[in-house]
């Protein structure tokens, strides 16, 4: 889990501010946010990812990745293997629903894998079923022509998506 840390703008000292301090407002949620993530993380057991959603009274939402401890260096592990097995984006989506758990707190949504569990999944060869490999297709083709992208007769499944940082924070690979 990654650990935040706020720096004092100011040395502690023994006697008492001269003036109050003046709490700005901010339209800025990540300082909270990043709180709240490691709140939640702390309540999970070793090697898990935690996918964490804030939604937003707009309608949108914020999504946060948080690893417990040994996750990172776990996740990392498993989407080495996952790649090398040739597992693909409907692999990842299946094999980490098999195992999650969600939790709702207030507006706050955590789906919590244990990475382990995954590990082993990708290690014995499990695969999606070819139904939910033929929906992720057809979703994928909806995409295409909402985006104007051309279509493209047997459009392969994406790669594993990732559980590990290295995967999931690396935006340029394909």
């Amino acid at each position: 889990m990654t650990v935040w840390t706020q720096v004092s703008p100011c040395p502690v000292s023994a006697a008492p501010a001269a003036e109050p301090t003046v709490l700005a407002p901010t339209g800025d949620p990540t300082p909270v946010e990043k709180a709240v993530v490691d709140g939640i993380a702390a309540d999970f057991g070793p090697e898990m990812f935690l996918y964490t959603v804030f939604h937003r009274p707009d309608g949108g939402c914020r999504v946060w990745y948080a690893w417990t401890a040994g996750g990172h260096q776990l996740g990392d592990r498993v989407d080495q293997a996952a790649l090398a097995a040739g597992l693909d984006c409907a692999d990842n989506f299946h094999i980490t629903r098999r195992h999650l758990t969600e939790h709702q707190r207030g507006r706050v949504r955590v789906e919590a894998h244990p990475l382990r569990l995954i590990m082993a999944d990708v290690q014995s060869g499990v695969r999606a079923p070819e139904p939910e490999r033929d929906k992720l297709r057809r979703l994928i083709g909806i995409a295409a022509e909402d985006s104007g992208q051309p279509q493209l007769a047997g459009r392969p499944v994406p790669r594993w998506m990732g559980v590990g940082p290295t995967l999931l924070n690396n935006r340029t690979t394909p």
